[in-house]
């Protein structure tokens, strides 16, 4: 689809809901689009099976750029979509200015959890936890002892990830070195499959033989450089592994589709004034295992790692979390 459709599809859904009342769900995706293949396609997975299971109807834009966002958000609301669900954290300052202008509206939120506002559901994951055991299943798949972690836009919330991407690596090999690179500080650094290529490239010239994405569409990149170069790749958020199979050792999974569902299905019933955190214990975050790499994962490693996830679940192994302390404990 070209850019100019895309927009064209935006402007139309725009001016649709300025002029239809509905009490419909609403989803807002952020920028790189709902087939991204990542963050944004979980999202769309999870609204495509609350309509494939309720027979009902949502709305959906996609953002083609910054200056969407708020007139999108009051557009949804004005319209009477209720709730209305944003994917990701670049939406919370906009939030911060619609919400209290519609209070009977409910709202929920992807990746914050800084908010104070009554009508808003925040939804935060355990992003380092996820993180973790896929670490460990890059430093025991590893022969070179050196692994990679490419991720989007430099933020905590990336930074996150990688400080637990490192923890796991160290845990499973202490003696192991990962190479961290950010993709770049603006939001088009979640949609530069280029660049994520020739960072992949780099990191394997240095002697990485896994390399871990968590950069939303420029991920894809780094995974196809990864099946070109020959070395194995981590996917992010949706289960990747099918993108290459038998070279994408697993993909930390991310249930970004189970936060919309649920919203969803809660309705104008949605619990909002707090904060829902999706962690290992809630099976909010994990590893994909399928036919596509079962032959990359040994039985050692499987049990390994489900041992490591049941002592994060009790509380044994505390993994870091970035965004608390940004001082991750492991390099």
């Amino acid at each position: 689809m070209s850019l100019m459709h895309k927009f064209l599809g935006a402007a139309a859904t725009l001016a649709l809901t300025a002029g239809l009342a509905s009490a419909d769900p609403a989803i807002i995706f952020d920028l790189g689009g709902k087939f991204d293949k990542s963050f944004n396609e979980a999202a769309f997975n999870g609204a495509q099976r609350w309509e494939a299971e309720t027979g009902g109807t949502f709305k959906q834009l996609e953002m083609q750029s910054e200056a969407q966002r708020e007139q999108a958000l009051r557009r949804l609301a004005e319209a009477g979509a209720n709730p209305v669900v944003m994917t990701g954290f670049a939406f919370a300052d906009v939030l911060s200015k619609v919400a209290p202008d519609f209070p009977d509206t409910k709202f929920a939120i992807v990746d914050v959890d800084w908010l104070d506002l009554p009508n808003v559901q925040q939804v935060s994951f355990a992003e380092h936890e996820g993180s973790y055991l896929v670490g460990m299943m890059a430093a025991m798949a590893s022969k070179s002892g050196t692994v990679g972690f490419i991720g989007g836009m430099d933020v905590p919330l990336i930074s996150k990830f990688a400080c637990g991407y490192v923890q796991g690596v160290k845990a499973a090999n202490p003696d192991a070195t990962v190479i961290q690179n950010m993709t770049g500080t603006t939001p088009a650094a979640w949609n530069d499959p280029v660049k994520g290529a020739e960072l992949a490239k780099a990191q394997k010239s240095q002697g990485a033989d896994v390399i871990y994405a968590a950069a939303g569409g420029t991920g894809i990149g780094v995974l196809q450089a990864a099946a070109d170069e020959g070395i194995l790749s981590i996917g992010v958020d949706s289960n990747q592994n099918h993108l290459h199979p038998g070279q994408v050792l697993t993909s930390m999974l991310k249930r970004v589709d189970n936060a919309v569902y649920d919203a969803f299905k809660a309705g104008a019933d949605l619990e909002t004034g707090t904060v829902r955190v999706m962690n290992l214990a809630s099976e909010g975050v994990g590893y994909a295992l399928d036919d596509n790499n079962a032959a990359l994962v040994t039985p050692e490693m499987k049990a390994a790692v489900d041992a490591a996830a049941e002592k994060i679940k009790s509380g044994e192994i505390q993994v870091h979390d970035f965004t608390t302390d940004s001082a991750c404990p492991v390099q």
